[in-house]
């Protein structure tokens, strides 16, 4: 039997007191055990996770809570092997809330990339927020895109092996403070000298759409915008930056997503309408979503029929402006996204919308993450918990990319082809650097639609071996990974 959650909500094992700052109304908090927190994880994973009749029903008791929610999920795997759910997380709520609503959190400002996480490691810049340790205002900048990290406080970065060396290494990269002073030894992407610089970790706002420019091509004026980050404080950045593009009458549109691993549809809704316009958009569908077999016709968070998710034509509000400004739009038929194995989620919501109202989306980068779900955040005593519960479908009624999207001439994968190349990640240049590697053969690409450099996976003839693109790993903040509704 699973009786309903409800019955055991707010029972914690450390009730908080005060003000709950979503709501502005006291915390319902009341003393519990960590038997009535797992019993809840238990009814609410039965309730409402997308594959809940693949969890087993396992005697809470002898768990603390943490390691229960872990269990609570499918273990199957996709047609590649990979597993089905690879996004079942928790948070602290007050962490939560700070992250999702400005990007504020510790760190320096410079997101680090690892090509290789163990010996001969390598750990190098992807991009740098203006305004952060890394990038100090009005001074010259301590990193940039490309410089490698050699040494951390002393530790050997590339070879260090011990467990004191990996928890020194960890703890100078990722300050869960701020107020941490670290010394690093970098090199700069294409220079022999080696650096020593000294930062002090600091509360960082993310600036989650970057480097907006208008590039004069062959053709036209083709569009250019980094899209780092679905929160809170894209909705006005992301309209800001489709104002500049539209002044530029742009032809062609370059949306840079090798970085943005997801967060709110809305913000995926309203860019994709930015994008297409009106004519394409107006009555379609962007996501519509399906919930598991409990809940075929009803939100079951909300309590609302399931009906089809529009594209956004104007702000819902999610940022600091008010809701209901008309949204400027680019009116392209055709966008190409430089993509990468950490794009994801609300990302691959643009690539599948766009899709599905017959708007032509050229990749131009590597496989995608593959993730057509998504959740609502749940807060239980503190913690909020991150769990399946729907799947996304475009106008088309397509949402099977479990295994991610791929230039059409990757090979060796499982996933979703479409018209576009393979092409590996360009450290040696700036972002939305015309001669950055995958912005260039974007930009080729609209004069003569063939790809000229070998596709992912295929390496040189005479070697018969596969040379996957190494994309690295990107250490995010996990629901920066995902695609996340409001209630």
């Amino acid at each position: 039997m699973f009786p309903a959650a409800a019955t055991f909500v707010d029972r914690c094992v450390s009730p908080r007191t005060g003000t709950d700052p979503l709501t502005g109304r006291a915390y319902a908090d009341v003393a519990g055990t960590a038997m009535d927190e797992n019993m809840w994880l238990r009814s609410w994973t039965n309730d409402l996770y997308l594959w809940y009749s693949e969890v087993p029903d396992i005697n809470p008791a002898p768990y603390a809570i943490a390691d229960y929610f872990d269990l609570l999920k499918t273990s199957a795997s996709t047609p590649s092997g990979n597993p089905k759910d690879k996004f079942h997380f928790t948070f602290p709520t007050t962490e939560w809330i700070a992250l999702s609503q400005s990007g504020a959190q510790a760190g320096y400002g410079a997101q680090w990339v690892l090509l290789a996480t163990t010996p001969p490691r390598r750990a190098l810049v992807a991009y740098t927020e203006p305004n952060s340790p890394a990038v100090p205002n009005g001074a010259a900048p301590k990193l940039f895109r490309g410089t490698e990290v050699l040494t951390v406080d002393g530790v050997d970065l590339v070879n260090g092996n011990t467990q004191a060396d990996v928890d020194a290494l960890n703890a100078g990269l990722f300050p869960t403070t701020a107020g941490q002073m670290h010394s690093f030894q970098v090199r700069d992407a294409g220079s022999a000298v080696i650096r020593t610089i000294t930062m002090t970790s600091a509360i960082v706002t993310s600036a989650p759409v970057q480097n907006v420019a208008v590039i004069q091509q062959p053709g036209g004026p083709v569009g250019y915008m980094l899209f780092n980050d679905h929160i809170a404080t894209a909705e006005d950045a992301l309209l800001n930056a489709v104002n500049t593009l539209q002044a530029g009458s742009i032809t062609d549109l370059v949306l840079d997503i090798r970085y943005n691993g997801g967060g709110f549809l809305d913000i995926a809704s309203e860019l994709a309408f930015m994008i297409a316009g009106t004519g394409r958009t107006s009555g379609k569908t962007f996501e519509l979503l399906t919930f598991n077999s409990k809940h075929p016709t009803t939100d079951p968070v909300t309590g609302q029929p399931i009906t089809p998710q529009p594209f956004h034509s104007a702000t819902v509000g999610i940022g600091a402006g008010p809701p209901g400004r008309p949204l400027p739009s680019l009116n392209l038929a055709r966008v190409f996204v430089l993509t990468s194995a950490n794009t994801c989620s609300a990302s691959e919501s643009i690539i599948n919308s766009l899709r599905g109202v017959d708007v032509e989306v050229i990749q131009i980068g590597s496989t995608t993450c593959g993730k057509p779900y998504g959740f609502y955040p749940e807060d239980n005593c503190g913690t909020t918990y991150f769990s399946i519960e729907f799947k996304g479908v475009n106008q088309k009624g397509f949402g099977e990319y479990t295994d991610g999207f791929s230039p059409m001439n990757t090979v060796g994968t499982a996933s979703e082809k479409i018209p576009g190349c393979s092409v590996a990640d360009d450290f040696d240049h700036q972002l939305g650097d015309p001669a950055e590697g995958r912005l260039a053969v974007a930009l080729a690409y609209r004069q003569n639609p063939v790809c000229s450099v070998p596709p992912s996976g295929v390496g040189p003839r005479a070697l018969a071996v596969e040379m996957p693109i190494n994309d690295g790993e990107l250490f995010k903040s996990p629901w920066l990974e995902n695609r996340i509704l409001r209630r």
